[in-house]
C-alpha cells in the first residue's frame, strides 16, 4: 500500500534579518520531521522580511552562491524531507531587470526555491503579479518599484506528486491557478504575507475557490503579527483539499506547523464529480456589437 504523502505549513512572524528566521525554519523543519513530514512550505520572505529598497538591499543576495540558501538546503537534508522556502529576496541578475525602469537601482525577485530531501535545489519559482495597491488605512504598496515580475510558471515533482507555485498575490488571479491545474500540478502552494485587512476580507474564500476550480490541494503558509519591518501581516495558515474542505488551519497570527495528508484519491474524485477542467471552453468576447443584425 503507498503511503500517503504527508505536507505540513508553517506559520512565522519573520523579521528582517536572515539568522533568527533561520533558526525558526531549522525548529520548525525539525519538528515537521518528526511528525513524519514529507514537505514543508514556510511563507513568503521566511528568510528576511525587509519591507523598503534599504531593508532589502541589506540582506538580499544573488541567487548564486547565496548564504541563506545555502543553510536551508542543510536543513532540507538533516530532516530528510522537501524544505519550500515560501520565498526570499534575491538580486536581480542584469536579464530580469526592467529595461523599461529609467532608474539604476539594484532591483529584486520575490523568489520561492524547492529544495529535494537531500538538499537539492529542484526548482524555483519568481512571483508574477506584484502587489500595487491602495488601502485604505494603510500605506501604499508598490512591489514593482523594487521587485521585477516573474515571467514563468512552475510546475515541480514532490515525492509522487506535482506541485505548483505560487506567491501571496498571485493568489486574486485565478487562471494561474487553472493552468497549473491543467498541466498535471495536484498541489498549489501559496506562501503569504497577507495584510490584516484584505486577509480579514478575502483570504479564506480566495483559497477555497483556488482548490474547488482547480481540484487541487492548496496549502497556504502565512506570515502573521506584528514585523519588525514595520508591518503587520494576517497568518490563518490553511490546508485545503479538492472539494475545498479546510482540512488544516492555524486562525490568528500564532507561528508553528499545520499537518495533512494528501489523499491522491481525493483529486481524482473532486475532478471527476465537477470536471471543470476538461468541461472549460473557448470562446470570444464582443463589445458594443449590434444587436439589430441579429
Amino acid at each position: 500500500m503507498v503511503k500517503n504523502f504527508i505536507i505540513a505549513a508553517a506559520q512565522m512572524c519573520s523579521g528582517m534579518y536572515p539568522e533568527q528566521n533561520l533558526k525558526e525554519i531549522t525548529r520548525l523543519a525539525r519538528e515537521a520531521s518528526s511528525k513524519g513530514v514529507d514537505y514543508l512550505l514556510t511563507p513568503e520572505m521566511s528568510v528576511a522580511f525587509g519591507e523598503n529598497f534599504e531593508q532589502l538591499a541589506k540582506v538580499a543576495q544573488p541567487y548564486s552562491n547565496n548564504d541563506a540558501l545555502e543553510k536551508c538546503a542543510i536543513i532540507a537534508r538533516e530532516n530528510k524531507l522537501f524544505l519550500h522556502i515560501g520565498s526570499l529576496a534575491v538580486v536581480a541578475e542584469e536579464t530580469e531587470q526592467d529595461t523599461q525602469t529609467p532608474e539604476k537601482q539594484t532591483r529584486f525577485v520575490n523568489r520561492s526555491v524547492l529544495f529535494d530531501p537531500k538538499g537539492q535545489i529542484v526548482d524555483f519559482y519568481d512571483k508574477i503579479h506584484l502587489f500595487d495597491a491602495d488601502l485604505s488605512g494603510d500605506a501604499p504598496y508598490r512591489e514593482s518599484k523594487h521587485y521585477c515580475g516573474g515571467k514563468r510558471a512552475v510546475i515541480s515533482g514532490v515525492g509522487p506528486l506535482k506541485l505548483g507555485m505560487s506567491i501571496c498575490y498571485d493568489l486574486r488571479f485565478g487562471a494561474l491557478y487553472r493552468q497549473l491545474a491543467q498541466q498535471g500540478a495536484q498541489i498549489i502552494s501559496v506562501p503569504a504575507a497577507f495584510t490584516t485587512s484584505t486577509g480579514e476580507a478575502h483570504w479564506e474564500t480566495l483559497l477555497r475557490a483556488r482548490a474547488i476550480e482547480t481540484g487541487c490541494y492548496i496549502i497556504a503558509s502565512a506570515q502573521g503579527g506584528n514585523h519588525e519591518n514595520g508591518r503587520t501581516t494576517y497568518g490563518y495558515s490553511m490546508i485545503i483539499d479538492p472539494w475545498g474542505k479546510v482540512v488544516s488551519q492555524r486562525k490568528g497570527d500564532r507561528g508553528g506547523l499545520i499537518v495533512a495528508s494528501v489523499d491522491r484519491e481525493k483529486i481524482g474524485q473532486a475532478r471527476l464529480a465537477v470536471p471543470a477542467l476538461k468541461n472549460n471552453a473557448q470562446f470570444s468576447l464582443s463589445i458594443n456589437h449590434d444587436l439589430s443584425i441579429i
